[in-house]
C-alpha cells in the first residue's frame, strides 16, 4: 500500500476535534459538590446565561417582582414632603398622618401657630370625607428631659391637635382616642439631632373606610 503524507493543518484540525468531543463529555460528567452529575443546562450560571434565560429556555414564565409602594399592588403607600414635615403612611385599611413637633409647636409649647392650625386643618377635611368611628392622635418627644415631662408635653400637644380636627369635623361623630406617650415608640434613634426632630411628633391614624383609595 502506499503511503499518504498528512499536512501539518489536518493534524491540527484532528486534535482540535478530539478536544471539543473530550470537553463535551467533560461538560457532562462533572460532579456537583451535591454529588449531582452536571449537564450543559447546568453549567448556563457558569457561562453568563441568566435565570431568566434559561426559564425562556424551559418554556417558563420569567418571575414576577411585586412592587409593594405601587397601587396596584394595594398594599402601602409612604409619602413625604421634601422637608420632612409630614409623614403618610397609607395601607388599604388605614391613614397614618404624622406631623413633626417643630412644624406645629414652639420649642417646650402646646401653643399650636396659625400654619399649624391650617395644617391640621386639612387633615380634618380628609377624615371628613372618610367618616370613620374612631380617630387616633398620639402624641411623642424625644428622649431629652425627664420622662415625665415628656409624657406630659406630648399629651398637651395631642389635647392641641384633637381640638383642631374636632372643629374641623363639626357635627361629624367620631371617637377620638388622645394620649400623650412621651419618648415612647422612636421612629428612629435619638443619637442625633436630627433623629431627636423626627421623634418629636403627632400622629393622627384613621381608618380607610370603603377600601383602598391608594
Amino acid at each position: 500500500m502506499g503511503s499518504h503524507r498528512v499536512g501539518p493543518a489536518l493534524l491540527l484540525l484532528a486534535a482540535l476535534t478530539t478536544w471539543t468531543v473530550v470537553l463535551d463529555a467533560v461538560a457532562w460528567a462533572v460532579p456537583s459538590p451535591s454529588g449531582v452529575t452536571q449537564g450543559p443546562a447546568h453549567m448556563h450560571g457558569q457561562l453568563g446565561i441568566s435565570g431568566r434565560e434559561l426559564a425562556a429556555d424551559a418554556g417558563l414564565a420569567p418571575p414576577k417582582v411585586l412592587d409593594i409602594s405601587s397601587p396596584v399592588a394595594g398594599i402601602s403607600r409612604v409619602v413625604e414632603d421634601v422637608s420632612g414635615a409630614e409623614h403618610r403612611e397609607e395601607t388599604s385599611s388605614e391613614v397614618t398622618v404624622r406631623l413633626q413637633a417643630e412644624v406645629l409647636f414652639a420649642k417646650d409649647s402646646a401653643r399650636l401657630g396659625s400654619s399649624a392650625v391650617s395644617r391640621i386643618a386639612s387633615v380634618g377635611e380628609e377624615i371628613r370625607q372618610q367618616s370613620p368611628q374612631t380617630v387616633q392622635v398620639y402624641g411623642y418627644t424625644d428622649d431629652l428631659g425627664s420622662f415625665a415631662h415628656g409624657e406630659t408635653l406630648s399629651q398637651q400637644r395631642a389635647e392641641a391637635v384633637h381640638m383642631v380636627l374636632a372643629n374641623a369635623l363639626g357635627s361629624i361623630r367620631v371617637t377620638f382616642q388622645v394620649r400623650g406617650l412621651g419618648e415612647r415608640n422612636p421612629v428612629v434613634p435619638n443619637t442625633t439631632e436630627a433623629g431627636r426632630q423626627k421623634n418629636r411628633r403627632v400622629e393622627i391614624s384613621f381608618p380607610r373606610v370603603g377600601g383602598p383609595s391608594l
